[in-house]
């Protein structure tokens, strides 16, 4: 089904929209849920809470684009219960979390919607703007959380290689931030 067809079935309020979204994402928000979880009742329950967080937010919100819509709620899901779960421990689970905070370190001083959001904003033009393999490689690893070996083997490149293309991205993306104000 089209993605405006299953978005006026929650306009509709009709229950259909969950079952047509389970249908057609489901092995979209799967991985992404997996690959932070580890832990197939934790998907289990992720993926419930993204079906029901859809329901409650459409409408009002019409969604640009209905993956990209669900996939963020599955992340955010996903980060939250894998908070929850392990802040009693220092987790290797989630290994993309260091690495990440690693160049962006000290974004959390971050204070108003508005710099959030000009955050994000650059963020998405730094994504944007990489050449097609590095955006790959990077969005594999922060957006989808995949292992290094993972995206060495679909990538069909070394996990040296996907190692030094994360290191100079995290590198060069510090700068950049630095370079904009958003880093000390």
């Amino acid at each position: 089904m089209e993605d405006f067809k299953i978005i006026e079935l929650y306009f509709k309020r009709d229950e259909a929209a969950i079952f047509e979204t389970s249908e057609k994402y489901l092995p979209y928000c799967s991985v992404i849920a997996k690959n932070i979880l580890h832990n197939a009742l934790d998907e289990e329950e992720c993926l419930s809470d993204t079906w029901l967080c859809a329901w409650n937010n459409i409408p009002p919100t019409v969604p640009n684009c209905l993956r990209v819509f669900l996939g963020k709620i599955t992340r955010n899901i996903s980060l939250n219960l894998f908070r929850k779960k392990n802040t009693a421990k220092r987790s290797a689970l989630f290994e993309p979390f260091d690495e990440l905070s690693e160049c962006v370190a000290g974004t959390d001083s971050v204070e108003g919607e508005t710099e959030a959001k000009a955050l994000a904003e650059y963020l998405d033009g730094f994504i944007r703007n990489l050449p097609e393999e590095k955006r790959w490689v990077f969005l594999r690893r922060y957006w989808y959380g995949e292992s290094l070996s993972d995206i060495a083997e679909k990538g069909k490149i070394g996990e040296t290689r996907v190692k030094n293309i994360l290191a100079k991205l995290r590198k060069k993306l510090r700068e950049e931030l630095k370079k904009e104000g958003f880093l000390e």
